[in-house]
């Protein structure tokens, strides 16, 4: 099952409350004061992991909390700190303060870090507040109280290529062609209710093997932007790519027009979101064995002047080819941001 969004309760460890002790060996019966302290309570710590790939885990256990510290003890020991309560996220997380509203944390790297709530320092044992006017103090601090905070998990997936279009166009079976994903297919619309992440492999003995990450998005409808049929669910995980392929069934059997379909996505991603329009694109012309779309790729290609990789999913006929240009496109966008950011630093 896959989860891209839930709320969760998370509190940090209380700390350890300090210790009221006196030294009682023998031969000293006035011995002064050892309490210890208590030990400090565990935080709330978010782990970016690249190996999880959804929020499923935090929609049934939705409550985390860091371990307390434990209470100091005589003889000035002190209380051992509470455990961490790690929580890995996947990668293109974004935590949302509920109460606020406002977004407190975002994992975008592996091993990446992130404190969302501190624990409780522990209390300090009666040792702290021996003085020259209280020779046997008996008094400790309690520990403090760990933060705690409900917030809003939302999953943006990061991937290099974003895979939209209408229902039907083809984009499970391209997935299935070109990754190791195994989304359902089917001959009906809306087979795909979730987002895929497949990766394509490229092998290569002589430089490394180099592979990017394609996000096959469920099929879009008109209406998108207003949050219809999936809406923002689908939406928000495409804008993180740094390459969005539309594809489209240039065959137009069902009674549709593909140039049609290419405005009305260019139309749902623009209401949505205007800088997606901004990202590289490359329109992937699909079903090209039938006769039908020879005819409909002339006439799209003399409406729209854009780059267009023309295959057919079903024989396999350009689709090594299209993936070649994937990563031809993919790795000159990522050496453009380097470019860019290594000159404005």
């Amino acid at each position: 099952m896959f989860v891209d969004e839930c709320v969760i309760k998370a509190a940090a460890g209380d700390g350890g409350r300090g210790c009221i002790s006196f030294r009682r060996e023998k031969f000293e019966p006035w011995g002064g004061p050892n309490g210890g302290d208590g030990g400090r309570g565990g935080d709330v710590v978010l782990l970016g992991d690249d190996n999880t790939n959804n929020l499923v885990d935090y929609r049934y256990t939705p409550q985390r909390k860091g371990e307390r510290g434990e209470h100091g003890l005589g003889s000035d020991q002190v209380g051992r700190d509470g455990k961490d309560c790690v929580m890995r996220m996947p990668l293109g997380t974004l935590v949302t303060d509920e109460e606020t509203g406002k977004v407190v944390a975002e994992v975008v790297e592996n091993g990446q870090r992130i404190v969302l709530l501190k624990g409780g320092n522990g209390g300090w044992g009666n040792t702290h507040f021996k003085s020259s006017v209280s020779r046997a103090p008996k008094r400790a601090n309690p520990g403090q109280e760990g933060g705690s905070g409900r917030y809003r998990l939302v999953l943006k997936s990061i991937a290099d290529v974003g895979l939209v279009g209408f229902p039907n166009a083809g984009k499970s079976t391209l997935t299935k062609s070109i990754t190791r994903a195994r989304p359902k297919t089917a001959s009906y619309p809306f087979t795909t209710l979730q987002p895929q992440i497949g990766v394509v492999e490229f092998p290569d003995e002589l430089h490394g093997s180099k592979r990017l990450l394609l996000a096959d998005i469920p099929g879009l409808i008109e209406g998108a932007n207003e949050n219809r049929g999936l809406g923002h669910r689908f939406l928000r995980h495409i804008e993180r790519c740094a390459l969005l392929v539309t594809i489209v069934d240039m065959s137009g059997l069902d009674g549709r027009d593909p140039r049609s379909d290419y405005e009305h996505l260019l139309r749902e991603l623009e209401l949505y979101d205007p800088a997606l329009l901004e990202k590289p694109r490359l329109v992937a012309a699909n079903k090209m064995d039938l006769a039908e779309s020879k005819a409909h790729l002339t006439k799209f290609k003399r409406k729209h002047k854009v780059d267009i990789a023309s295959f057919s999913c079903l024989t396999g006929d350009g689709v090594e080819k299209f993936k070649k240009e994937l990563l031809k496109r993919v790795t000159a966008f990522r050496k453009s941001e380097i470019e860019s950011q290594n000159v404005s630093v």
